[in-house]
C-alpha cells in the first residue's frame, strides 16, 4: 500500500515536470550524474564586485582540500565582516563547492559577508568522518587567518543545504567538542541529518522517481558509511545520533513538508530546544528553493532565511 504523503507545492510540480527524476541511485548512474551535478560559477559572478581566491587547505591525512574565497571587492579589511562557511549539498556522493553557491553569494550582497565554500571529498571514495573532518580543517583555516580575510571571527556563520546541512551540523558538533573555532549560528537548509532512513517522512517518498527519495537517500549513507555498523556511525557524520545538543550557536532549520528530510530535521530543532538551545525552524508546504529559486515559495524561504541572518548579526558586532 502506497503511503499518503503531502504533495508538492503546485508551481514547484509543474516546473519540475520537464526535470528527469530518479527513484535509485547505483554507482552505474552516479558516475553518469555526477557531471551535471554543479554549475560553472563564473555565470553568478557577472555583474557582482566580487574577489574570489582559490587556496587549499591539507587535511589530518594530507590531502589537499580546496576552499574558494569569495569577497566584497574594495572592501574595507579592517572592520570586521561576517563570514560565511559554506558546505554544498550533493547527498555525501556529488556537488562540488560551487554547488548552491547562489544561496550565500545572496548574503554576500546583503550583508558585504565573505563567503567560503569548501570542496570536502566525496563518498564512496572518502568514508566516515572524511568529509566531516575536511569541512572542519577548513574553518580552523577561515579562524586562522581572520584578519587576513577581514572577518570578524565572531561572526563565523556555518551553513548549508542538504548533505552540506549535515556536514554544517557535524562540523558545529565538532567545534562545540573540541572548544575551538567559536560558531556565532548554523544555517541547516534541508539538511541530511540520520543515516537510519526511517522517519515517516522518508517512507512517505519512498518507491517512485523524486529529486532526493528514500532509496537515494539510504545509497548515499551507505556510500558515506562503508563498512561501519550502525553502533560504529559518530554523531558527527550522522548528527541526529548526537546524545547532547546543549552549548551549539543560535540555530536556523529549513525544510519542505514533502521531503525525505522532513521529520529529522523537525527533530533536530526539537530536541535543540529540549536542551535550551534557540532554533528557529520553517516547514515549507510543499518544498522549497534549492533546485528552483524562482518560485515563490523559494522566494519567500530565502527572504525569511535573509531576514532571520540580519536580526542574528547584530548581535556579534565587529570588535
Amino acid at each position: 500500500m502506497t503511503t499518503a504523503r503531502p504533495a508538492l507545492d503546485p508551481e514547484l510540480h509543474e516546473l519540475l515536470a520537464d526535470m528527469p527524476l530518479l527513484s535509485q541511485l547505483s554507482p552505474e548512474v552516479l558516475a553518469q550524474v555526477r557531471p551535471f551535478s554543479s554549475m560553472p560559477v563564473e555565470p553568478l559572478l557577472e555583474g557582482r564586485a566580487i574577489d574570489r581566491r582559490e587556496v587549499t587547505v591539507p587535511t589530518k591525512d594530507g590531502a589537499p582540500i580546496p576552499l574558494s574565497v569569495f569577497s566584497p571587492a574594495n572592501a574595507d579589511r579592517t572592520t570586521g565582516a561576517p563570514c560565511v562557511y559554506w558546505m554544498h549539498g550533493g547527498g555525501m556522493v556529488m556537488g562540488d563547492r560551487f554547488s548552491q553557491i547562489d544561496i550565500p553569494l545572496e548574503w554576500l550582497d546583503e550583508f558585504g559577508a565573505v563567503v567560503v565554500s569548501v570542496d570536502y571529498r566525496l563518498a564512496p571514495e572518502a568514508t566516515g568522518t572524511a568529509p566531516v573532518d575536511d569541512c572542519y580543517q577548513g574553518l580552523l583555516w577561515i579562524a586562522g587567518h581572520a584578519a587576513e580575510l577581514g572577518i570578524d571571527p565572531a561572526r563565523i556563520i556555518v551553513a548549508g543545504a542538504s548533505a552540506g546541512g549535515g556536514l554544517a551540523a557535524g562540523v558545529t558538533l565538532l567545534a562545540r567538542d573540541l572548544g575551538t573555532p567559536a560558531i556565532a549560528a548554523q544555517v541547516l537548509i534541508g539538511p541530511m541529518l540520520d543515516h537510519r532512513n526511517t522517519s515517516t517522512s522518508s517512507r512517505q517518498y519512498s518507491g517512485g522517481p523524486g529529486v532526493w527519495t528514500r532509496e537515494m537517500n539510504g545509497f548515499g549513507w551507505r556510500c558515506l558509511l562503508g563498512d561501519l555498523a550502525d553502533d560504529e556511525v559518530p554523531a558527527y557524520v550522522s548528527p541526529a545520533l548526537a546524545d547532547d545538543l546543549s552549548g551549539l550557536p543560535t540555530t536556523y532549520i529549513d525544510t519542505g513538508s514533502a521531503e525525505v528530510f522532513r521529520d529529522e530535521d523537525t527533530e533536530y530543532a526539537t530536541r535543540i530546544w529540549a536542551a535550551g538551545g534557540q532554533a528557529e525552524l520553517h516547514v515549507w508546504a510543499g518544498g522549497f528553493d534549492a533546485l528552483y529559486p524562482q518560485a515563490p515559495i523559494s522566494a519567500t524561504a530565502r527572504r525569511t532565511r535573509t531576514d532571520w541572518l540580519a536580526r542574528v548579526l547584530p548581535t556579534y558586532p565587529a570588535a
